[in-house]
């Protein structure tokens, strides 16, 4: 990684010094990322039925189309 540096800043033409102090510079000039939360709380949804709150309404829906699970291959 140092060849690579030092590399870089020849590139630059600036000295290896220059070359990362420029870098935490830049590094310190930008605001810090946080993780939005909220994003966790919408994994896995499809935007369509919650399962688990409206069990029973589909589970009757299903009985009354006569397409439900008979649990028959």
């Amino acid at each position: 990684m140092q060849r690579r540096v030092r590399k870089r800043a020849a590139e630059l033409d600036v000295s290896f010094a220059e070359y990362i102090r420029r870098l935490v510079a830049r590094d310190l000039d930008q605001p810090q990322r946080t993780a939005d939360p909220s994003i966790v709380f919408a994994l896995g949804n499809s935007g369509k039925t919650d399962i688990a709150s409206d069990k029973d309404k589909l589970v009757g829906e299903a009985l009354a189309s006569g397409k439900a699970y008979s649990g028959k291959s």
